[in-house]
């Protein structure tokens, strides 16, 4: 996620509810004392009950219906999953809406919420390892989740201006369709959304079908690769969409309001060549397709959402959208592995964003921008990014003295192999996730030389560590 006014880089701004009743399996009663319910979280620092225990989700299909007016939902998600622990009841996060109607498999399962949690007992357990299938029946109203520790931002589904976005991080998922919530439970997805035949939807991923139903049309998006729920998105609105030439391969799509498309197309058109740099630097382009979805007014921010970041259009700038281009390796192909290591998803893009100012404008520029954050790091006794609390989420810290971990690393051990880090970095987490502990011990090894206290002083010392002395730039890419 970006906030722009002050992370933009220096040189752009210096319920239906049945009962549950107990399956009633006719497994022998020895065997029934293994079976388990799900956890209702995963125990996460920041938001413990965000995700389930017991299963880990495969594929998601979400159907909705979208009245965009009334800004009313009806629809159904189906989830493939395979069982993790024997079950005999499991959750999902669904937060509002009304459950109309669960099924397990093609059969009737009973349900209960209780806040985020609903609860769903099939007819008989499940068995680790064994694959099955729940859909759920809902509508409504969503209704995105307003936090006083994230006040620059409704998560989960908005409506605005005859418009819709959604901002899943890090907990809207849930305001739209069953999920299991979490960054390490990450899934492959179909969304399949029908609305009035004069609104464009844009998803995440890359448009498979559009079918004409005269008043009304569905659009179907799959994303092939995985994809944690907070990165999941829809746009529905009057959007054209923009094609760029490709040098990569990578489709190139964006989605601008009519109004703006010359203006925005121009402020895009380094799009590939954004592409082509960071595929050079970190591994090739992880997924099939990029672009920006521009909402037709402010937001405040723009958020990294997979395959097609969302702008406002007060944050259409070419370092934000480097930035956001650079999450899609790190952040969505390569995910924090919980909500208290946010550095290890915006440090690496706030970096990378200086890494293609430096392209342009050359090291002397990167070191001397580096060294006024650094200073303003100290003077303002920025806390340290390693573990961090719901209100310092999308903090100084985690940018730009997450950013510092970065470049610390690179002076200390030197271009070729900060290079040879970031690549190994990528090509071993990619479609998973990763932890702070992970970063540091795979430092050690890329650098072959033990870097824990070194990186430990950057990460989690509350005195600012002293700046490395400079090693070499990165040769030029031209």
């Amino acid at each position: 996620m970006r906030r722009p006014i002050w992370l933009v880089w220096l040189t752009i701004a210096l319920v239906a509810c049945q009962p549950i009743a107990a399956p009633a399996p006719s497994a022998p009663a020895a065997v029934l004392d293994e079976w388990i319910e799900g956890a209702p979280g995963v125990g996460d620092p920041v938001f413990p009950l965000l995700g389930n225990g017991g299963y880990d989700v495969q594929h998601y299909t979400i159907e909705l219906s979208v009245d965009v007016m009334r800004n009313e939902i009806m629809g159904a998600t189906s989830i493939r999953a395979e069982a993790t622990l024997p079950l005999r009841s499991f959750n999902l996060d669904l937060l509002g809406l009304t459950v109309e109607e669960v099924t397990v498999d093609g059969a009737p399962a009973h349900f209960a919420r209780n806040g985020q949690e609903l609860t769903i007992v099939p007819t008989a357990p499940l068995a680790a390892g064994a694959l099955f299938t729940t859909v759920v029946t809902y509508a409504g109203t969503p209704a995105p989740i307003r936090d006083a520790h994230l006040d620059f931002v409704d998560q989960g589904w908005n409506q605005r201006n005859d418009a819709i976005f959604v901002v899943s991080e890090p907990q809207g998922a849930m305001t739209w369709y069953p999920v299991n919530n979490h960054p390490i439970d990450k899934a492959t997805y179909t969304l399949r959304i029908t609305v009035e035949e004069s609104y464009i939807v844009a998803a995440n991923g890359v448009l498979r079908e559009e079918i004409d139903h005269g008043d009304r049309r569905t659009y179907t998006w799959e994303m092939a690769q995985p994809m944690a729920s907070y990165l999941t998105t829809v746009v529905i609105g009057d959007f054209v969409r923009i094609t760029e030439a490709t040098s990569t391969g990578v489709e190139i799509r964006h989605y601008f309001p009519p109004q703006d498309a010359d203006r925005l197309t121009q402020l895009f058109a380094a799009t590939d060549e954004m592409i082509a740099f960071y595929s050079d630097l970190i591994g090739e382009y992880p997924f099939d397709a990029y672009g920006a979805a521009v909402m037709p007014f402010p937001l405040g921010f723009a958020l990294e959402t997979q395959t097609l970041p969302i702008f406002g259009l007060d944050t259409v700038m070419e370092g934000v959208n480097a930035h956001e281009l650079a999450h899609q390796w790190f952040g969505n192909a390569v995910t924090l592995a919980s909500w208290d290591q946010t550095w290890l998803n915006e440090g690496f893009a706030t970096y990378l964003q200086r890494l293609w100012l430096e392209r342009k404008l050359g090291r002397a520029f990167l070191e001397s921008g580096m060294r006024r954050y650094y200073e303003m790091l100290a003077a303002m006794k920025t806390p340290a990014p390693g573990t961090v609390d719901a209100q310092n989420l999308f903090s100084m810290s985690v940018y730009e003295r997450g950013a510092w971990v970065l470049h610390a690393l690179r002076l200390r051990i030197g271009d070729e192999l900060f290079r040879q880090f970031l690549c190994t970095y990528y090509a071993r987490f990619k479609d998973g996730v990763a932890s702070t502990e992970d970063f540091i011990a795979l430092a050690n090894e890329v650098s072959r030389q033990d870097l824990t206290d070194f990186l430990r002083s950057w990460i989690y010392d509350e005195t600012l560590p002293p700046i490395p002395e400079i090693g070499e730039s990165f040769p030029s890419s031209d």
